[in-house]
């Protein structure tokens, strides 16, 4: 029987009483599917409820087939092996018993004598330069990812479920990650915002708040039917806009007419050419009349708004959000950073003899293995870590944003982190800035740790550019973390920034959709 995953009428709400899933129907067959969709809305979530790590608050989740997971994020307990995350700690004790000439009759019994060298592939497959009694506290977070892709590819389960996982990757890791889908042929569901992960799926599903729809095919295919919904909502709010415009025009004339009507009966009932009992049952009538009009355009009315309604909120879910920048005024042949006969690190540098300089608006990307130094640099640049020889100078004003958004104080409001970084801004500049970048209104006064992950991304460039930009962006890994359509608003801001821009990340469409003009790739 094929491998699959059916929900049934699938509901579930966050402790305090906010509604995820109510009444979600969808299957899962035995293919490659990305699942997609904004931040919080809940694509994690149906990962936990599909591997029974959640009970559902209604309805079914149906398996066929043995299922296995990736982690977000591996957190090793103390003293935790690579064994461990394989689940053979046991099997290896008995083998090494084996081995040593001491295992009994039951472990010879039960000794797999090919166990080492599976595991050895597992890691081999991913890129891994580890053994089974590596500890994982000793792994970087990208390498214990590659590790638990490997415990998946030697557990050998009938459907996959992966959670971002070509976050904290450097391009060998996400090359890993590619190999395994374009080999997977089982099911597999995979929770990603990375682009290149979902142009290798056979489908994608969307998440929104109407529900969930799938599309066939992967990325390109998913975009390009987007853009159709989007021109197609687009119309529908312009249609819906016309109908409703038509049905106050008419209303108006209807009341005008009446205004008419009425001032002309009450003329005649002043000259006293008309019985007054004629003239109150043609009173009656128009009352009546205009009675049952006024009901009719009102319900009209209502009608025309609710379908305008719908149009909107149809445009909100589909719609990227815009946001956009004043100049910098960064000169062409300004110098803005020098870095000379570098060496850095922490005890022992990773950094080592770098020289680099950026003249005017160049946009260059840190690339690069894990380790190699690229966030080593950022911190010397920013003046977090001094070098250990050699020099490193900024001469611009600058703004870092990293994947944590550290711009942002959580417990602060939106205005408040902005006034913060722009002290000469009085509330009613503040706003106006925050309202280019779609904070409105209360939206402003909602504490940063409050916000989704597209909405931090929202705050931390205003705070970061919305007053006046500086003549040197620093991104650090800016898209981990980040859904499709946080990130192609970071890419829309970026491209229309003027100043240079530096940037460590290992997303090459977001590199190409930016336009970097040179890549210094380290280690």
């Amino acid at each position: 029987m094929p491998n699959s995953i059916t929900l049934s009428n699938l509901s579930w709400s966050t402790p305090d009483g906010h509604s995820l899933f109510n009444g979600l129907t969808l299957t899962l067959g035995p293919e490659r599917t990305g699942l997609v969709g904004r931040n919080g809305v809940g694509k994690s979530t149906l990962l936990r409820l599909i591997a029974a790590q959640t009970p559902p608050s209604a309805g079914t989740v149906s398996v066929t087939g043995r299922i296995g997971v990736l982690r977000q994020e591996v957190r090793p307990t103390p003293g935790e092996t690579v064994a461990d995350l394989f689940g053979v700690s046991d099997a290896l004790v008995v083998l090494a018993r084996a081995e040593e000439g001491t295992a009994t009759v039951e472990d010879l019994s039960i000794a797999d004598w090919t166990l080492e060298d599976r595991i050895a592939a597992a890691l081999g497959q991913v890129g891994l330069d580890a053994d089974a009694a590596t500890p994982l506290a000793s792994l970087s977070g990208g390498q214990r990812t590659r590790a638990g892709l490997a415990a998946l590819i030697f557990d050998a389960p009938d459907i996959l479920l992966l959670d971002e996982p070509t976050n904290n990757l450097d391009r060998d890791g996400r090359a890993a990650v590619l190999d395994l889908l374009a080999g997977w042929r089982g099911a597999a569901v995979v929770v990603s915002h990375d682009r290149d992960v979902l142009r290798a799926v056979d489908a994608i599903v969307e998440l929104t708040t109407l529900g969930a729809t799938r599309y066939g095919g992967g990325y390109d295919l998913y975009r390009a039917q987007k853009d159709l919904e989007l021109a197609a909502a687009a119309h529908d709010m312009a249609t819906a806009e016309r109908q409703r415009d038509e049905v106050r025009r008419a209303a108006q004339a209807r009341a005008e007419r009446k205004a008419r009507t009425d001032s002309a009966g009450r003329r005649l009932r002043a000259s006293g050419s008309q019985g007054k009992m004629l003239m109150d049952k043609a009173k009656e009538r128009s009352e009546a009349s205009g009675g049952a009009s006024a009901r009719l355009a009102e319900a009209r009315l209502t009608d025309a708004e609710e379908s305008l309604d719908k149009a909107r909120s149809r445009i909100e879910v589909l719609e990227q959000a815009k946001m956009d920048l004043p100049s910098s005024g960064l000169p062409a042949g300004r110098q803005v950073l020098t870095v000379t006969d570098l060496h850095a690190g922490y005890g022992a540098p990773v950094v080592r003899a770098l020289s680099l300089a950026v003249v005017g608006p160049e946009r260059i990307a840190l690339t690069g293995p894990n380790g190699v130094g690229k966030s080593t640099l950022l911190k010397v640049l920013t003046g977090e870590l001094p070098a250990m020889s050699g020099t490193a100078a900024v001469h611009v004003p600058f703004a870092l944003l990293d994947q944590s958004l550290g711009v942002l104080d959580p417990g602060m409001s939106v205005l408040d982190n902005y006034r913060a970084r722009n002290p000469g801004d009085d509330v009613n500049a503040a706003r106006a800035v925050l309202a280019r970048f779609l904070f409105r209104g209360d939206a402003a006064l909602v504490p940063a740790g409050r916000l989704s992950g597209g909405q931090m991304l929202r705050a931390g460039l205003a705070c970061a550019l919305g007053g006046k930009p500086p003549e040197l962006l620093i991104l650090d890994e800016p898209t981990n973390h980040l859904d499709l359509d946080a990130i192609e608003a970071l890419e829309s801001v970026v491209r229309g920034y003027d100043g240079a821009l530096l940037v460590v990340s290992h997303d090459r469409p977001f590199l190409d959709n930016v336009g970097i003009t040179r890549e210094l790739r380290l280690g």
